[in-house]
């Protein structure tokens, strides 16, 4: 076969270029292929970069077109004026901005995404995927040598301001290659946001840093080989313009599945046992109000009934404000980055450099502290709390609460052997975490423990929640905003699980603070 004549682009008739409102079904209903990109120079240069494994540059431009293969950290190839006449892009934006889009949103994703776009039959959509999955998938299959077949997997996504897809490789059964053509306004520019970051991989494969940035061009298409390392992101959308989306047509090609290494296990982290505290010590810091036995039996009965709970000023104001100054004042070089980026990316503080931040740890680690969350859950973390009788345990134990957190399911007296683990944690623009089972795993039951920081400008609308759903549901179950000096407790299970809400650049400058801990009554299961 020879490559030049089975690529070479067709020489269609098109009409002159119309604005997007004059654009009628019959006008231009076939994408012309950059014809530099089907000759049998092109076709071997580009097979040879794909294909080099041993490489100093960072990328390769192919046989002087505006073609590049990024070769660092993955195989990732530009095509520049994918197609000869643009004309066909804006009939396809035409239609594609006709189509209905809904709103996805969960730990991993917030964008619109338009329907399948198999069942959609207007002329420039048609004309695209009958090219896409005929003549360009042969052609990519020269290039990459990756054997192909003819599953048809689209859809059009639009990125507007504060929109992001976070970090991921794209690993699904049978998916081999992706790609993105890309249908942004032509003046699109780095500062709007939207790039395709690629992830380098740390020794564990797990990804590491951003290396490569590719910038969404009008015309252009995007492609890399799908692998268990393929880690990839795009980032925030920064254009704020009501009329300015990151607007792109993307999917897969499909071929034989590949073998999989395991899933990556991450080390078990250190579980702390309850520390003494001196008494007098412990009762400068909590607000009377919640050692009132009035007080605990009352949020004892409202958790009971929600297996959550957010209580309001809860430490005394003027330790407040010191653990607030303390954290401010941390160097840069206190604050160690948390990841991977495909499960979390935050900061924590390991100092102990602050004098207020020993004490702050060893009051939320304090045995009086597991007295004080029993009294105020009646959940049994302390061998001095006070034991619901077996009846109440049987029934709560079958019921579920309102917000669906978790089953009411009260510890037992016997053999408890409480612990707990705490984090001081630094959140601001581009902090996240995603859905895990690190905590659930090897625990029916797990009492979570956040308490806010610094939060007095923070809005709904910058991310930072901390939000509940059960497992394999998109719908929130509860969703927690951060509030200056609060308290709140969730009690959930080993099906309901959590993740904090990206944060976005709305947020500006602003950062807020959380210690947050998971305490167990016993420690979990890990085998």
């Amino acid at each position: 076969m020879n490559p030049a004549k089975k690529f070479k682009g067709k020489n269609l008739q098109t009409k002159p270029a119309l604005s997007n409102r004059q654009w009628q079904v019959t006008d231009l209903v076939q994408p012309q292929f950059n014809s530099s990109y089907s000759t049998e120079e092109f076709l071997r240069a580009a097979a040879d970069a794909w294909s080099l494994t041993e490489r100093q540059d960072k990328q390769v431009q192919v046989a002087g077109t505006k073609c590049l293969v990024y070769k660092n950290p993955f195989n990732c190839c530009q095509l520049r004026n994918f197609v000869e006449d643009d004309s066909f892009l804006h009939q396809l934006k035409h239609e594609l901005l006709s189509l209905n889009f809904h709103d996805k949103s969960n730990d991993l994703y917030k964008f619109r995404q338009s329907q399948d776009l198999k069942k959609v039959t207007t002329a420039a959509v048609s004309a695209l995927k009958k090219f896409l999955y005929s003549d360009f998938r042969q052609w990519l299959i020269q290039v990459t040598g990756i054997e192909l077949n003819a599953t048809m997997d689209m859809s059009c996504a639009q990125y507007n301001h504060t929109d992001v897809l976070l970090c991921h490789d794209d690993e699904l059964e049978g998916r081999r290659i992706a790609y993105i053509l890309y249908l942004v306004d032509e003046d699109w520019n780095l500062a709007d946001g939207g790039n395709l970051d690629l992830y380098s991989v740390d020794d564990s494969k797990q990804p590491d840093k951003i290396v490569t940035s590719l910038a969404p061009i009008w015309n252009s298409l995007a492609f890399f080989a799908v692998t268990p390392t393929s880690f990839h992101q795009v980032s925030e959308v920064l254009a704020a313009g009501s009329n300015k989306c990151r607007l792109s047509v993307s999917g897969w090609f499909h071929g034989k599945p590949f073998k999989r290494p395991p899933p990556f296990v991450e080390p078990v982290k250190h579980l702390s046992k309850p520390e003494d505290m001196d008494e007098d010590d412990f009762y400068t810091w909590i607000s009377a109000a919640y050692l009132d036995p009035s007080t605990q039996g009352d949020v004892q009965s409202t958790f009971s009934e929600k297996s959550e709970i957010q209580l309001q000023e809860f430490i005394q104001p003027d330790k407040y404000g010191q653990l607030c100054e303390a954290l401010h004042s941390l160097d840069v070089s206190s604050w160690i980055t948390q990841g991977p980026a495909n499960k979390r990316h935050y900061e924590i503080t390991e100092s102990t450099s602050a004098t207020m931040l020993n004490e702050t740890r060893k009051f939320f680690q304090s045995e009086a502290f597991f007295l004080v969350l029993s009294n105020l859950t009646g959940l049994k973390l302390h061998r001095l709390a006070s034991t619901p009788s077996s009846s109440e345990n049987e029934s709560s134990s079958d019921e579920k609460p309102s917000n669906g957190t978790s089953k009411s399911k009260k510890g037992s007296s016997n053999d408890i052997d409480p612990c707990c683990r705490l984090q001081v944690s630094r959140w601001q623009t581009g902090c996240y975490t995603m859905l895990s089972d690190e905590d659930a795993h090897g625990s029916e039951y797990a009492l979570d423990v956040w308490f806010f920081l610094s939060a007095d400008h923070w809005q709904l609308a910058h991310g930072g929640q901390v939000s509940y759903i059960a497992r394999g549901e998109d719908e929130e179950l509860l969703t927690i905003c951060p509030s200056n000096n609060c308290l709140a407790l969730v009690y959930r299970d080993q099906d309901t699980m959590r993740f904090v809400k990206h944060i976005n650049s709305l947020s500006g400058d602003l950062k807020h603070f959380t210690i947050n801990g998971v305490y167990y009554d016993r420690p979990p299961n890990r085998e």
